[in-house]
């Protein structure tokens, strides 16, 4: 028999075991924070930008030249870097701005004066390399990098604040998972609904608080009765 849950039944349910919707989204936003600041070393970005007169097919073979070990170990000894020339082109991306002739070369490093160099160095070293390679020497300038000094990849609480939501979601969700599957009758409302009979009279718990309650009335009562023959005689 599905069980009919209203509002006061809800607020009850949430009231019992509160404290288990607290733990999960304590722990949700525990792992969302330690998640958070897993990645301390901050990365910084920087892209130079280049003409280069060719049609767009041409253009993707020019694209795949510029990051090709031919002009990434000229860069390297270039700015003397202590990396490999693959290891360099793995930093690198190129791409056309809007299918146009305009290619910018992005750049991705630890260090934002390096990642500019790098920029810097891969379209002047594509520029006096290109023709060298291919029959092809239509490459101007038109910006060179800057160095960047803010992180790409800066610290934000979305995390933290997305763990909080899916632990407080997942708590809540437990909880009444616990009280589905509890078949403990709780009211003497749930009994009449099972047997279809109405409840004549219930039995209260006993605990210790119950029986001393108990017994101090019954004292009440007894002292009482006596006092009041007191009075009388």
């Amino acid at each position: 028999m599905a069980k009919e849950i209203n509002l006061r039944e809800i607020f009850m349910i949430f009231k019992k075991r509160f404290w288990i919707i607290v733990i999960i989204t304590i722990i949700a936003t525990a792992v969302g924070y330690f998640q958070n600041n897993s990645n301390p070393t901050s990365l910084y970005q920087s892209s130079s930008r280049i003409i280069v007169g060719a049609n767009s097919e041409y253009m993707k073979t020019l694209m795949v030249i510029m990051k090709d070990p031919v002009i990434m170990e000229k860069v390297v000894a270039r700015l003397d870097l202590n990396r490999s020339a693959e290891a360099l082109a793995g930093q690198i991306s190129v791409d056309s701005i809007n299918s146009s002739q305009v290619v910018r070369i992005n750049v991705v490093d630890t260090d934002p004066v390096v990642a500019a160099d790098i920029a810097n160095a891969t379209a002047s070293v594509f520029k006096s390399e290109i023709g060298n390679i291919v029959d092809f020497n239509d490459v101007s300038y038109l910006s060179e990098a800057k160095v960047n000094p803010f992180p790409i990849n800066s610290k934000s609480n979305r995390t933290i604040k997305i763990a909080f939501v899916m632990g407080l979601i997942i708590g809540v969700g437990f909880v009444f998972l616990l009280h589905s599957l509890d078949d403990t009758i709780h009211s003497h409302q749930e009994v009449e609904e099972l047997v279809g009979v109405p409840v004549l009279g219930t039995i209260s718990k006993m605990n210790k608080r119950n029986i001393r309650k108990r017994k101090k009335k019954q004292l009440e009562i007894e002292y009482g009765g006596e006092l009041f023959d007191l009075k009388k005689t």
